[in-house]
């Protein structure tokens, strides 16, 4: 099981996921629509996924602190490094993850893919390059994929926390991917299967009836 780490000032401890990331309550009040996606209810109290590169932790924290009166309303989850910082800086618990380069960025796509974060703060640098960009593009993508709010800068971030829907409850679709995951993958063990029949009755209806081609001397190679 992972383990996270929740932060305080003067103090670590750590909690398991499954105590606190608890899926079945965050999907209680989800109704289907008729083109069969769901509408996620999502609660006044809001699971908050925070995450800053290096040059962008102090615009991150700063913005933190001016926002804490409404961020000590949401659960927060974060990055290593930046946890720490703002756990420290805003005496309110954090629930750290790993640090980004080290598999923190995954970690927190793997929580909205899991319906566990429901917003999420990333400022990201754009003028500094990345060891883990490929882990940054993903956590960006995914967020898209699950339909989930996304702060990459200070100015998007101080809109959609002064939104009414912060402190409301909000249904937010969570897009229909059955066809995806029923779809026909080439070369699986049943599609493989069946080719594989088909080809053999191919070649014993060939042997039936004959293909109309003139036989050959397998070791004379000359027409018989």
């Amino acid at each position: 099981m992972v383990a996270a780490r929740t932060a305080r000032v003067g103090s670590v401890h750590r909690a398991g996921f499954s105590a606190m990331l608890d899926q079945a309550q965050r999907l209680v009040g989800a109704a289907a629509g008729l083109d069969g996606t769901m509408a996620l209810d999502l609660k006044p109290r809001k699971r908050i996924g925070l995450v800053a590169h290096d040059n962008k932790k102090q615009d991150l924290v700063e913005w933190a602190r001016f926002n804490r009166g409404m961020l000590a309303k949401h659960d927060l989850v974060a990055t290593g490094t930046t946890g720490m910082m703002l756990g420290r800086e805003l005496d309110l618990p954090v629930t750290c993850l790993q640090s980004g380069p080290l598999g923190g960025d995954l970690q927190v796509g793997a929580m909205i893919a899991d319906g566990t974060i429901d917003f999420l703060v990333f400022f990201w640098d754009p003028l500094e390059p990345q060891p883990h960009d490929t882990d940054v593009k993903s956590l960006l993508r995914i967020a898209v994929v699950w339909n989930i709010p996304v702060a990459c800068d200070r100015a998007s971030a101080d809109f959609m926390i002064s939104s009414p829907l912060m402190t409301g409850s909000y249904q937010r679709t969570v897009p229909d991917y059955t066809a995806h995951n029923d779809r026909e993958i080439p070369g699986s063990d049943d599609s493989g299967a069946d080719a594989a029949t088909a080809a053999a009755d191919d070649a014993a209806a060939a042997a039936d009836e004959g293909d109309g081609r003139t036989p050959v001397d397998p070791a004379l190679g000359s027409t018989l």
